[in-house]
């Protein structure tokens, strides 16, 4: 059973999924906060970097983004290295260029950013110039899979892509044209305020909490919506009841005396979760370290020292690590490249257990979370998407 939970105190607005009374993910936002990330801005080229095939663009922020020129050419280009330009042929020192943030600025790096756009609706993702239609990897019956292609290559037009979403399965060809057409205005809407915009600007900027909440969390398994503030509920039941009246209902103002994050043990599981070290059942524990590049993640025994053999203790220690590391990566929502380090195992079949538990649980992850398996020296790869 899902669960969303939604507090509001002091203009702060705090979202917490759980899935079987255990938190999963969390989402807050504070009046100060600006989303970044998929918000599209009207730039000026700074630098051309020809030995690097890439660009500093100006976007307004503290630090200028970085444009590589793989998110300079055509789709259909980026992936055939003999026939890329040179990144001179493309760009100028002083030229605007339209622009999507695809990752935040982090640490000394300013934002990474693209000119393959890329919308999301409530069951479509709208890529204008892409010209293409997909289909997520987690909607599995191939009958399903075909039609929903067909009925996306039947509504779009031209040089339009679109990536059908997990939670279009299942969806009419009526609704998902009704999601096109949102999509469409809100591109529409971008390329006029680009044509008008001093460079730098932002043009278009991507959707609050309760917004977000409505498009990507609130799904047909989220049962129950409680709510502490009356304001936020009626907001997010409107939302809701643009294309999911069914979801509306579920909406539930909650006016009990205990803080909702308290009573359901979000508050304390938060604090725990977020730490550097974070302990398992039964007694081993993770050590995480995010740095720029890459995300380390230790396992330990800890205070677990079993009762049968070493090799035991190894196997569930790291058992219980791979059932909790995914819920973390969605949690404290890691994202790039992460490395686990596991308790060496001596046994085979101890190793490829540890993955079927990590496989099946990072196909809860909305997040495209890819296992790349072992490396020689015992570290397990794994990759998870920005947004």
């Amino acid at each position: 059973m899902k669960q969303l939970i939604v507090s509001c105190e002091s203009s702060t607005i705090q979202a917490a999924l759980l899935e079987g009374r255990k938190l999963v993910e969390y989402d807050a936002q504070h009046p100060s906060d600006t989303q970044r990330a998929g918000s599209i801005y009207l730039g000026r080229v700074v630098n051309v970097l020809p030995g690097m095939q890439a660009a500093f663009v100006d976007i307004g922020l503290t630090k200028n983004a970085f444009l590589y020129i793989d998110d300079v050419l055509p789709v259909h280009m980026q992936k055939q290295p003999k026939t890329k330009p040179p990144i001179g042929d493309l760009l100028t020192p002083g030229q605007k260029v339209l622009v999507q943030v695809v990752k935040e600025p982090e640490g000394s790096k300013g934002a990474r950013i693209t000119t393959h756009f890329s919308i999301p609706g409530r069951w479509l993702v709208y890529m204008p110039g892409a010209g293409y239609t997909a289909v997520s990897r987690k909607i599995e019956a191939d009958d399903e899979k075909a039609r929903l292609k067909a009925a996306a290559d039947s509504l779009r037009f031209g040089e339009e892509g679109l990536i059908l979403r997990t939670v279009s399965e299942g969806r009419s060809e009526e609704e998902l044209r009704r999601d096109l057409l949102d999509l469409r205005e809100i591109w529409a809407l971008v390329e006029q305020r680009a044509a008008s915009a001093a460079a730098p600007s932002c043009v278009y900027q991507d959707l609050e909490l309760l917004p977000r909440l409505a498009r990507d969390v609130i799904t047909d398994d989220v049962l129950e919506i409680r709510v502490n503030d009356a304001a936020v509920c009626d907001g997010l039941r409107g939302l809701l009841k643009q294309r999911s009246p069914e979801l509306a209902a579920r909406v539930q103002l909650d006016d009990g005396a205990e803080p909702l994050f308290e009573r359901f043990g979000i508050t304390e599981e938060l604090a725990r979760s977020m730490r550097r070290k974070v302990w398992l059942p039964s007694g081993g524990y993770l050590v995480i370290d995010p740095t720029e590049a890459l995300t380390v993640i230790d396992v330990n025994t800890g205070r677990y020292t079993g009762t049968s053999s070493l090799e035991q203790t190894v196997f569930r220690t790291n058992l219980e690590a791979a059932a909790e590391i995914p819920r973390l990566l969605r949690l404290r929502n890691l994202r790039g490249i992460i490395i686990v380090d596991f308790i060496d195992m001596e046994l085979p079949s101890h190793r490829e257990r540890v993955l079927e538990t990590m496989t099946e649980a990072v196909k809860k992850d909305r997040s495209k979370t890819v296992l790349l398996g072992w490396t020689k020296l015992g570290l397990l790869e794994i990759t998870r998407k920005r947004k």
